[in-house]
């Protein structure tokens, strides 16, 4: 009997998820890496092999709030900064997370920052 981890799970079910989102120029993959500790959200052109706009948990007005407010406002610098880049639609991908919690206030922040996902 094989043992599965947690993470191998997770890495099996983003892999599916990749098969499906791809990112393009025009509307590029926004992408969710959920650590304990907080979130790392990058928005990708895929073709082009680029990262357009990046936000992190460890940037100074971020890193004294709640998971959560943290969360959001990752969500909101990285969608202020992909619309300066010119970036007006994105796909979201939530990494092979569950559509929940953190990675929900991502997405949420985002939109509410005027990224339509």
């Amino acid at each position: 009997m094989s043992v599965v981890t947690k993470e191998a799970r997770r890495l099996k079910r983003r892999r599916r998820v990749r098969a499906k989102v791809v990112g393009t120029a025009t509307r590029p993959r926004l992408a969710v890496f959920r650590s304990n500790r907080g979130m790392f959200v990058q928005v990708i052109d895929d073709e082009a092999g680029r990262t357009i706009a990046a936000a992190q948990w460890t940037e100074p007005d971020v890193r004294g709030l709640p998971r959560d407010e943290q969360a959001k406002r990752v969500g909101e610098l990285v969608a202020e900064r992909a619309k300066a880049a010119g970036v007006e639609r994105a796909v979201f991908d939530r990494g092979g997370y569950q559509y929940h919690g953190r990675v929900k206030a991502v997405a949420d922040g985002a939109r509410e920052a005027g990224l339509a996902i």
